[in-house]
């Protein structure tokens, strides 16, 4: 998939230096369970050592990855359910990227997965995370309280989710 401006790829092992860049961003580790003085190394590692139940797509711009997204389908009784994450290089924010990604894992989760359930978390101050999900019809079940920490303070989370939406 591919705008004017970036293309919607799968993430390949190659990725590793831009991907720990990414989480390396301030903005990534105030609104993820990212923490600081993430290594490429760790990255790699992470990335090799993906389960089969992990899917991820990134936005490239000019050769480099600015941003991506995962999906982390469930087994046994949940196997119906994936759980999504995703993030954006703080240089890159606000171009669409986050919509497009998302937008092609829904695709993957709903066409091609059979997925019916999708869930994730957000932290209740990230109203411009908040605001997208909803756009792709997430809605927020519940509130969890001192979910993380960082910043120097604890932080509430959203749970939300969508369900799939029937013909």
């Amino acid at each position: 998939m591919a705008d004017a401006s970036f293309t919607i790829r799968s993430l390949e092992p190659k990725d590793y230096a831009d991907w720990a860049a990414i989480y390396n961003c301030p903005q990534v580790q105030r609104n993820t369970m990212s923490l600081p003085f993430g290594s490429e190394d760790a990255a790699r590692q992470r990335l090799e050592a993906r389960s089969d139940s992990f899917r991820s797509l990134v936005a490239e711009v000019d050769g480099r990855v600015v941003g991506q997204v995962g999906l982390n389908v469930e087994r046994g009784r949940r196997s119906h359910v994936g759980v999504v994450g995703i993030m954006v290089h703080d240089d890159y924010t606000r171009r669409g990227i986050a919509s497009a990604l998302l937008a092609a894992m829904l695709d993957l989760a709903d066409n091609w997965l059979n997925l019916h359930r999708l869930e994730l978390q957000v932290y209740t101050d990230n109203e411009a995370a908040i605001n997208l999900y909803q756009k792709f019809g997430f809605e927020i079940e519940g509130a969890l309280h001192d979910y993380a920490y960082g910043d120097g303070r604890y932080l509430d989370a959203f749970e939300m989710a969508r369900l799939r939406p029937r013909p």
